[in-house]
């Protein structure tokens, strides 16, 4: 049944990533005693960004925060309820 509460509900996918400037090392094809050469930097930056996408209407909202955490993740939300006051909000997560 279609209520002015489902009517007025949004529908969100939700997911996050980790953006960095440095290559993450892993096994490799190599000639028997030489061994491959990354270069370093001594800089590793890198940023995390929580994504939502409304599956009704495509309208896509970013947050860019230090790292991944359950403060950031918090911080996310808030900017979610922000961008849809008064609206209930069905969340779909990846379950890892």
């Amino acid at each position: 049944m279609i209520t002015k509460e489902t009517e007025e509900a949004v529908l969100l996918y939700i997911d996050e990533t980790h953006i960095r400037s440095y290559h993450v090392l892993r096994s490799t094809w190599s000639e028997t005693g030489c061994q491959k050469r990354v270069p370093t930097f001594g800089y590793h930056a890198h940023i995390s960004v929580f994504g939502a996408v409304n599956v009704h209407d495509g309208d896509t909202v970013l947050h860019q925060a230090e790292a991944a955490n359950a403060t950031t993740f918090l911080g996310f939300l808030r900017r979610l309820k922000e961008r849809h006051p008064n609206r209930i909000m069905a969340l779909v997560l990846e379950g890892r």
